[in-house]
Protein backbone atom coordinates (compact mmCIF):
# COMPACT_ATOMS: atom_id res chain seq x y z
CA UNK A 1 0.00 0.00 0.00
CA UNK A 2 1.39 3.29 -1.34
CA UNK A 3 1.24 5.96 1.67
CA UNK A 4 2.59 8.71 3.34
CA UNK A 5 3.04 8.36 7.26
CA UNK A 6 2.25 11.32 9.14
CA UNK A 7 4.31 13.34 11.49
CA UNK A 8 3.29 13.40 15.16
CA UNK A 9 1.27 16.46 16.80
CA UNK A 10 3.33 19.35 17.82
CA UNK A 11 5.68 18.79 14.80
CA UNK A 12 3.83 21.42 12.20
CA UNK A 13 2.74 18.95 9.99
CA UNK A 14 -0.78 17.82 10.11
CA UNK A 15 -1.95 14.60 11.64
CA UNK A 16 -4.22 12.89 8.92
CA UNK A 17 -5.14 9.23 8.44
CA UNK A 18 -7.08 8.34 5.65
CA UNK A 19 -8.70 4.85 5.58
CA UNK A 20 -9.43 3.95 1.76
CA UNK A 21 -9.70 0.99 0.02
CA UNK A 22 -7.23 0.64 -2.87
CA UNK A 23 -9.62 0.22 -5.86
CA UNK A 24 -12.40 2.59 -4.47
CA UNK A 25 -12.58 5.41 -7.13
CA UNK A 26 -13.71 7.54 -3.96
CA UNK A 27 -10.72 6.82 -2.61
CA UNK A 28 -8.45 7.75 -5.66
CA UNK A 29 -10.10 10.97 -5.78
CA UNK A 30 -8.63 12.10 -2.15
CA UNK A 31 -5.50 10.15 -2.12
CA UNK A 32 -4.81 12.04 -5.38
CA UNK A 33 -6.02 15.69 -3.87
CA UNK A 34 -3.69 14.60 -0.73
CA UNK A 35 -0.87 13.80 -3.10
CA UNK A 36 -1.03 17.16 -5.14
CA UNK A 37 -1.42 19.09 -2.53
CA UNK A 38 1.92 17.52 -0.83
CA UNK A 39 -0.16 16.52 2.37
CA UNK A 40 1.23 13.55 4.19
CA UNK A 41 -0.91 10.80 5.72
CA UNK A 42 -1.32 7.38 7.53
CA UNK A 43 -2.96 5.07 4.82
CA UNK A 44 -5.19 2.91 7.00
CA UNK A 45 -6.55 -0.29 4.55
CA UNK A 46 -10.19 -0.83 4.79
CA UNK A 47 -10.98 -4.17 3.06
CA UNK A 48 -14.59 -4.58 1.54
CA UNK A 49 -14.53 -7.13 -0.03
CA UNK A 50 -13.73 -8.61 4.12
CA UNK A 51 -16.54 -6.21 5.38
CA UNK A 52 -13.92 -4.18 7.28
CA UNK A 53 -16.32 -1.50 6.41
CA UNK A 54 -19.52 -2.45 8.53
CA UNK A 55 -17.16 -3.41 11.60
CA UNK A 56 -17.96 -1.16 15.11
CA UNK A 57 -14.88 0.68 14.83
CA UNK A 58 -15.26 1.63 11.59
CA UNK A 59 -18.90 2.30 11.78
CA UNK A 60 -17.91 5.45 14.41
CA UNK A 61 -16.19 6.72 11.83
CA UNK A 62 -18.54 6.60 8.93
CA UNK A 63 -22.18 5.26 10.33
CA UNK A 64 -22.72 4.69 6.49
CA UNK A 65 -20.14 2.24 6.09
CA UNK A 66 -18.34 3.85 3.00
CA UNK A 67 -14.86 4.82 2.15
CA UNK A 68 -13.16 7.11 1.87
CA UNK A 69 -12.77 8.66 5.58
CA UNK A 70 -10.31 11.21 6.70
CA UNK A 71 -8.92 12.06 10.24
CA UNK A 72 -7.44 15.56 11.45
CA UNK A 73 -6.76 15.47 14.19
CA UNK A 74 -10.37 15.91 16.10
CA UNK A 75 -12.06 15.82 12.79
CA UNK A 76 -13.67 13.11 10.58
CA UNK A 77 -14.56 13.51 7.56
CA UNK A 78 -16.30 11.07 4.94
CA UNK A 79 -17.54 11.19 1.60
CA UNK A 80 -14.68 12.38 -1.32
CA UNK A 81 -16.02 15.80 -2.12
CA UNK A 82 -16.84 16.90 1.01
CA UNK A 83 -13.28 15.53 2.29
CA UNK A 84 -11.88 17.67 -0.85
CA UNK A 85 -13.60 20.63 -0.57
CA UNK A 86 -12.02 20.64 3.55
CA UNK A 87 -8.84 20.35 2.26
CA UNK A 88 -9.15 23.09 0.13
CA UNK A 89 -9.92 25.35 2.79
CA UNK A 90 -7.42 24.24 5.39
CA UNK A 91 -4.93 23.40 3.43
CA UNK A 92 -4.80 26.01 0.58
CA UNK A 93 -1.11 24.96 -0.60
CA UNK A 94 -1.60 23.89 -4.38
CA UNK A 95 -5.18 24.71 -5.01
CA UNK A 96 -7.63 22.63 -5.93
CA UNK A 97 -10.08 24.92 -7.66
CA UNK A 98 -9.37 27.49 -10.12
CA UNK A 99 -9.29 31.45 -9.19
CA UNK A 100 -11.79 32.19 -12.15
CA UNK A 101 -15.45 32.29 -10.64
CA UNK A 102 -16.91 30.90 -14.07
CA UNK A 103 -14.27 27.92 -14.54
CA UNK A 104 -14.90 27.23 -10.56
CA UNK A 105 -18.16 26.67 -11.08
CA UNK A 106 -17.65 24.46 -14.10
CA UNK A 107 -15.34 22.40 -11.72
CA UNK A 108 -18.29 22.21 -9.25
CA UNK A 109 -20.62 21.04 -11.35
CA UNK A 110 -18.66 18.70 -12.99
CA UNK A 111 -17.91 17.11 -9.76
CA UNK A 112 -20.93 17.10 -8.77
CA UNK A 113 -22.33 15.30 -11.98
CA UNK A 114 -19.57 12.55 -10.94
CA UNK A 115 -20.24 12.15 -7.24
CA UNK A 116 -24.00 12.24 -8.15
CA UNK A 117 -24.51 10.84 -11.18
CA UNK A 118 -22.06 8.29 -12.17
CA UNK A 119 -19.96 7.31 -9.68
CA UNK A 120 -22.81 5.75 -7.23
CA UNK A 121 -23.56 2.71 -9.93
CA UNK A 122 -20.22 1.56 -9.42
CA UNK A 123 -20.64 1.14 -5.63
CA UNK A 124 -20.82 -2.64 -5.04
CA UNK A 125 -23.61 -2.13 -2.79
CA UNK A 126 -25.51 -0.67 -5.29
CA UNK A 127 -24.60 -3.06 -7.68
CA UNK A 128 -25.27 -5.65 -5.27
CA UNK A 129 -29.08 -4.29 -4.73
CA UNK A 130 -29.67 -3.83 -8.08
CA UNK A 131 -28.42 -7.37 -9.00
CA UNK A 132 -30.59 -8.98 -6.29
CA UNK A 133 -33.90 -6.66 -7.56
CA UNK A 134 -32.98 -7.19 -11.17
CA UNK A 135 -31.01 -10.02 -11.90
CA UNK A 136 -27.31 -9.53 -13.59
CA UNK A 137 -28.78 -8.63 -17.21
CA UNK A 138 -30.85 -6.08 -16.32
CA UNK A 139 -28.26 -4.81 -13.65
CA UNK A 140 -25.65 -4.21 -16.33
CA UNK A 141 -28.22 -2.06 -18.87
CA UNK A 142 -29.55 -0.25 -16.22
CA UNK A 143 -26.04 1.02 -14.81
CA UNK A 144 -24.13 1.15 -18.41
CA UNK A 145 -28.08 3.63 -18.87
CA UNK A 146 -27.48 5.49 -15.97
CA UNK A 147 -23.47 6.19 -16.28
CA UNK A 148 -23.15 6.44 -19.73
CA UNK A 149 -26.38 9.59 -19.41
CA UNK A 150 -24.16 11.12 -16.71
CA UNK A 151 -21.15 11.00 -19.25
CA UNK A 152 -22.92 12.51 -21.82
CA UNK A 153 -24.00 15.28 -19.66
CA UNK A 154 -20.49 15.57 -18.21
CA UNK A 155 -18.91 15.95 -21.74
CA UNK A 156 -21.10 18.96 -23.04
CA UNK A 157 -20.46 20.50 -20.28
CA UNK A 158 -17.34 20.83 -20.61
CA UNK A 159 -17.08 20.99 -24.24
CA UNK A 160 -16.16 24.39 -24.43
CA UNK A 161 -13.41 24.72 -21.36
CA UNK A 162 -11.21 21.44 -21.57
CA UNK A 163 -7.31 21.77 -22.43
CA UNK A 164 -5.68 19.24 -21.26
CA UNK A 165 -7.61 18.88 -18.38
CA UNK A 166 -11.03 18.57 -17.66
CA UNK A 167 -11.31 22.90 -17.64
CA UNK A 168 -8.50 23.60 -18.79
CA UNK A 169 -4.73 22.90 -18.82
CA UNK A 170 -4.24 23.06 -14.91
CA UNK A 171 -4.87 19.79 -13.07
CA UNK A 172 -8.21 21.35 -10.97
CA UNK A 173 -10.92 19.13 -9.23
CA UNK A 174 -12.93 18.06 -11.83
CA UNK A 175 -9.51 16.98 -13.67
CA UNK A 176 -8.73 15.00 -10.67
CA UNK A 177 -12.95 13.56 -10.96
CA UNK A 178 -11.65 12.57 -14.77
CA UNK A 179 -8.67 11.16 -14.15
CA UNK A 180 -10.29 8.99 -11.23
CA UNK A 181 -13.19 7.86 -13.88
CA UNK A 182 -10.65 6.64 -16.47
CA UNK A 183 -11.26 9.62 -18.62
CA UNK A 184 -8.13 11.09 -19.28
Amino acid sequence: MASSISESEGSGKPNLKLYSYNISSCAWRVRIALNLKGLEYEYKAVNLLKGEHLSDEFLKLNPLGYVPVLVDEDVVISDSLAIIMYLEEKYPQFPLLPRDLQKRAINYQAANIVASNIQPFQNLVVLNFIGEKLGSVEKLSWVEHHIKKGFTALEKLLAGYSGKYATGDEVYLSGRLQVTMGRT
